[in-house]
């Protein structure tokens, strides 16, 4: 028993890092569009393309990544995502040495597939080690938190490597924090290779000789209702996480409101200072979410956590205009609200994994491969734009109001368990 519990605290420390290079690569392609734009001369809207290939990645090897999952194991798919994220890396900086934004897209693509992967493995063995439930979502929320971490780390890190010389900046001034990620990856790839890792969903000699259609097996998974209805509170989830600190950003870096002067607008530097304390605060509710995970369940978590967001989203929208100055930046009030949704959004996707996994059995795997191709939500993300030019931007926090109360629903009542698996 005292072995295997060393083990799997060596397994479970295995994938905290795995959790942390995750957010570190998705986050350095985003905070890459700067340095694309300026040397491909890339327009704003194609600057995001890497970002957005790292997501829609997702929507492809999603389900694939499940059958991976469930056919070789943890350790199998854990290999083969290190591996192909050594290779998006290295296609990524290559892109510097050949000039061509299209191969920069290509190496992020590449990139996406191993996230994807990667998130196929932690997620579900952080939740099986911890013993599922409360357990299993506290060993996830601690693993989210490195994850911020990871998030935090990647622009940071970039900024520092770029300096002052922003109309100058290349891929190559990039390359040193590429060069650290791919020597993380190759270092995780040997001690995961020599590491025994648990392997409690890959299937049994029985399983393989009567495997069924996998189409099959995605009906199967998709029969259990509060499944079903959590992969569909992901898909939301991706678009309320990130719009929210991006219309906040595009609201006070616009000096105009139409035709008007925009009485918010604050400039691209502390308007980008003050949706980075949204971030930060993610990380502050992920650690939190974890200390308490053990003991305050997933369905409590997530309902008040979306309750508490709808009411600050409120808040925000309904803030007359009205400045406030803390350590130096002057900002509105209304987005101390927004920032502070940073705290209820950190929990949701661990909580909604646990739940959406519970009673899963053997479909553990094709579940979190579904789950994984439903990220592509935050495709989602020009609907909100589109709302912002129509309405403001402001008032595109309706839409993420609706999209809290549709997982406050899943909370309270999509996510009870009313099948298990045999």
């Amino acid at each position: 028993m005292a072995n295997e519990n060393k083990g799997n605290v060596f397994a479970i420390a295995i994938m905290f890092m795995l959790f942390f290079m995750i957010a570190f690569v998705t986050n350095f392609a985003g905070s890459m569009g700067i340095i694309v734009k300026n040397q491909f001369g890339a327009s704003n809207t194609a600057s995001q393309f890497g970002s957005a290939a790292n997501f829609f990645a997702y929507l492809f090897m999603g389900i694939p990544g499940g059958l991976i999952l469930k056919r070789k194991g943890y350790k199998f798919t854990a290999l083969l995502a290190v591996g192909v994220g050594i290779a998006g890396l290295v296609v990524q900086l290559t892109s510097g040495f050949v000039s061509s934004f299209t191969v920069y897209v290509t190496g992020a693509f590449i990139a996406g597939f191993s996230m994807c992967l990667l998130n196929l493995v932690v997620n579900p063995l952080l939740n099986t080690l911890g013993g599922g439930g409360n357990k299993g979502n506290q060993l996830v929320q601690f693993g989210c938190s490195l994850n911020s971490i990871g998030a935090t780390l990647a622009p940071i890190l970039l900024g520092y490597l770029i300096g002052g010389e922003v109309a100058k900046a290349k891929v190559m001034d990039a390359a040193p924090a590429m060069y650290i990620a791919i020597g993380i990856f190759v270092l995780a790839f040997l001690v995961l290779a020599f590491s025994a890792i648990p392997e409690p969903h890959m299937e049994t000699a029985e399983e393989k000789a009567n495997r069924t259609p996998v189409l099959k097996d995605i009906l199967a998974t998709l029969k259990f209702r509060h499944f079903t209805l959590g992969a569909i509170a992901i898909f939301m989830y991706i678009t309320v996480e990130t719009g929210i600190p991006n219309q906040a950003n595009l609201y006070m870096s616009a000096e105009k409101l139409g035709d008007a002067a925009n009485p918010a607008y604050v400039g691209a530097t502390v308007a980008g200072a003050v949706v980075g304390v949204y971030w930060f605060c993610m990380m502050i509710g992920r650690l939190l979410g974890g200390a308490i995970g053990g003991k305050v369940s997933s369905r409590a978590q997530i309902a008040f956590c979306s309750l508490v967001g709808i009411l600050l989203m409120l808040a925000t929208i309904y803030t007359p205009v009205k400045m406030v100055t803390v350590f130096g930046k002057t900002f509105p009030l209304s987005m101390c609200f927004m920032a502070a949704c940073g705290l209820v959004t950190s929990v949701m996707w661990g909580g909604i994994f646990n739940m959406a996994a519970e009673g899963l059995g053997k479909y553990v795997p094709m579940g979190s491969g579904i789950f994984m191709a439903m990220v592509v939500g935050g495709l989602m993300l020009p609907v909100q734009g589109m709302i912002a030019d129509k309405v403001g931007y402001l008032n595109s926090y309706w839409f993420t109001i609706a999209l809290l109360a549709y997982i406050l629903f899943y909370a309270l009542v999509g996510s009870r368990v009313t099948k298990r698996a045999e």
